[in-house]
């Protein structure tokens, strides 16, 4: 009975021909959220295009209406996800550095709070004993993406090794000079996690601004259902879900460029 022995050499160029292959596979696999969304996107609208729209429809499914729907959903997501990152990972350095338990509990806690009140909830709430309007729909979206952000800067900083702190201190450098050049760099991964999360948190949320009159697509999606108008729901819907896809992926692609090489 013969057996066949592969040379090194062959074994060497069957692995370096694979290679090719898997990083195409990858840059398809980093792509695919975005041709989803362009098929979904191209299919609605072609839905849409066949129906004919009574006069109600086509004053809400018009660019200019849809554009300034989305707009408003943008600036107030974007708006609500910068504030989160420049109030939570301050909070998150400031409890991991911190001795005192009462201090964390209370941070965590009303973090909590504002993550486990419903997000409706939290509107009315703030709408009722503050105004309606935008001011108050950003307030509530901070309050809603609050917590991930704030438990990942906690994570991320915790699970940096502490022989790694040890080692930069004994370089000579000061607290801060650890935390600037070694802690956030190696936690930077988990906190960016957890602000990809805020961002998708926040444009879910952001939809129910339009109870308060703060604009969003949430204005679509409440007048087809108030009026029994389905393509202008639909058409609401898959534009939330389209947005949301879309900033996850950036943020996916955001989070892989800053990623510290060799993590």
């Amino acid at each position: 009975m013969m057996s066949v022995v592969e040379s090194p050499t062959t074994v060497v160029k069957t692995v370096t021909d694979t290679r090719p292959a898997r990083r195409t596979w990858a840059r398809i696999r980093r792509f695919m959220p975005l041709v989803i969304v362009v098929v979904v996107l191209l299919a609605t609208w072609a839905w849409v295009s066949s129906l004919q729209l009574d006069s109600i429809e086509q004053r809400t499914l018009n660019a200019d209406y849809i554009v300034a729907r989305i707009r408003e959903h943008l600036v107030l997501t974007v708006a609500a996800s910068l504030l989160v990152a420049a109030l939570a990972i301050p909070a998150g350095i400031a409890v991991t550095r911190s001795k005192s338990r009462v201090f964390t509990a209370v941070i965590v806690g009303i973090a909590n709070v504002g993550q486990a009140t419903p997000a409706i909830g939290v509107v009315i709430l703030l709408a009722i004993v503050w105004q309606t309007g935008f001011a108050t729909a950003l307030v509530a979206l901070v309050a809603y993406s609050f917590l991930p952000v704030l438990r990942n800067t906690m994570a991320g900083l915790e699970q940096v090794d502490a022989n790694v702190k040890e080692s930069a201190r004994g370089m000579g450098m000061t607290p801060g000079q650890v935390l600037r050049r070694v802690e956030l760099p190696l936690a930077s991964p988990v906190i960016l996690a957890g602000l990809r999360t805020a961002l998708v948190f926040a444009v879910g949320v952001a939809t129910v601004a339009t109870f308060i009159n703060a604009g969003g697509l949430g204005d679509m999606i409440i007048n087809g259902l108030k009026l029994q108008r389905y393509p202008v729901l639909v058409v609401g819907a898959v534009l939330v879900a389209s947005i949301a896809v879309l900033i996850d992926w950036l943020a996916g692609l955001v989070e892989e460029w800053v990623r510290p090489r060799g993590m």
